[in-house]
């Protein structure tokens, strides 16, 4: 016979992010102290939507774990200890029609039975804007859910920072400082495309932490499609210009997001299971630095070094600076605060002094799209500005 007290369950789902198991730590440990067991579910909702309730096939230790106090350990930690996936249960949701169709819901009505099979009465969601999506229609339908923002690229509303962020900028910008002193030493120019699928949080601040000569991203194009040949031209004029004044070096950051601004015939087929380009697939840093390397040599004659450098995956599950961690933490212990208030159906952020408060998912989801909001780098704002400012240029003396 099965236990009456209840139970929170615990799911990262998306790509990873430095201090991930800090956010996990502090949840659970905030959770446990006040004597709520919590249990956590592996790879994010990949076993939970094919959760059958008339043939129950979640097996303990391998679907999921119940999690206790060696917890306490994992916050420096790299890899998710839940793992993840890009399970999307609810990508069949397009309208609120859509919830009245038992086909289109069937995978999400899946999760809630297994939650409820085990007990659980709150689910703590950690992911992204996808993520949210789905957190957003389990409380549609009914069930308790809180939810923590994670994204590496830092694209959320209703959030300063994300955590994995500022780890993620740190190690890019040792790679692009690398980048420089190569290039510096063998009289080349790098494209370093960086991550970054709508916005261009982590090309800004990587390329000012790194002293790039040019970072480009989706906000400096106010076309609804990218005339990247244009942008070779501006870049062919830039190296150009460093040649003329000895500097024939430097690394120029782009963001991989300005895939999704090539014509068709240009963008890659494959997708992701919520329908996302795969934009390693694109190398639009390698598109950018083959036409460079044309004009370059249609306007002089000769050749140009010009390397193409894709930096990902190196970034998104390191050792979390102190930041992180801390800022993991807080959201951890958020999601308990948010339940011991009865703040379901919210996000937790926190404030710059690190004070805990919640979003209503309301705030953050478009109503008629159900799609989460995304927050770019606003043109003309202090940070746009500031890249500007720090980009070469041929100043006067």
């Amino acid at each position: 016979m099965k236990s009456s007290k209840k139970k929170i369950g615990i799911i990262f789902s998306g790509g990873p992010a430095s201090g991930a198991n800090s956010v996990i730590s502090a949840c659970v440990l905030s959770f446990l102290d006040k004597k709520i067991n919590c249990t956590g579910f592996y790879r994010g909702y990949e076993f939970l939507e094919k959760f059958n309730i008339k043939n129950p096939n979640l097996v303990e230790g391998e679907h999921y774990i119940n999690m206790d106090y060696s917890v306490s350990r994992i916050r420096n930690e790299k890899a998710i200890i839940l793992r993840t996936s890009r399970a999307n249960p609810g990508k069949e949701i397009k309208k609120m029609n859509d919830f009245d169709n038992p086909e289109k819901t069937q995978k999400l009505q899946n999760i809630i039975n297994a939650l409820n099979y085990l007990n659980i009465d709150t689910l703590i969601s950690i992911g992204g804007d996808d993520t949210l999506k789905t957190a957003n229609f389990l409380k549609i339908m009914g069930f308790n859910v809180i939810h923590i923002p994670k994204t590496i690229d830092n694209d959320y509303f209703g959030i300063p920072w994300t955590f994995g962020f500022w780890t993620c900028v740190n190690i890019a910008k040792s790679i692009i400082v690398n980048l420089e002193a190569d290039a510096m030493s063998t009289d080349a120019f790098v494209i370093a495309e960086l991550m970054g699928r709508k916005s261009g949080w982590i090309t800004y601040a990587t390329g000012i932490a790194g002293e790039s000569i040019k970072m480009i991203s989706t906000e400096d194009i106010d076309t609804e499609l990218i005339d990247i040949h244009a942008i070779a031209n501006e870049i062919t004029d830039l190296i150009q210009l460093r040649q003329k004044m000895k500097r024939p070096y430097g690394v120029i950051c782009v963001a991989e997001g300005l895939v999704e601004k090539l014509p068709d015939k240009m963008k890659p087929k494959t997708v992701d299971s919520h329908g996302n380009i795969k934009l390693d697939k694109a190398q639009i840093g390698l598109i950018i630095s083959d036409m460079v390397s044309a004009i370059y040599k249609q306007r002089t004659g000769k050749e140009i070094k010009i390397v193409n450098k894709q930096i990902g995956y190196e970034t998104r599950a390191a050792e979390p600076i102190s930041y992180d961690v801390v800022l993991g933490s807080m959201l951890g212990y958020g999601a308990y605060k948010l339940y011991s208030k009865g703040q379901f159906g919210q996000m937790v952020s926190v404030s710059d002094e690190f004070e805990i408060k919640g979003i209503p998912f309301k705030e953050l989801i478009d109503p008629v799209t159900l799609l989460t909001k995304i927050r770019l780098v606003p043109k003309g704002s202090d940070l746009h500005n500031l890249k500007e400012i720090l980009s070469f240029r041929n100043y006067e003396k």
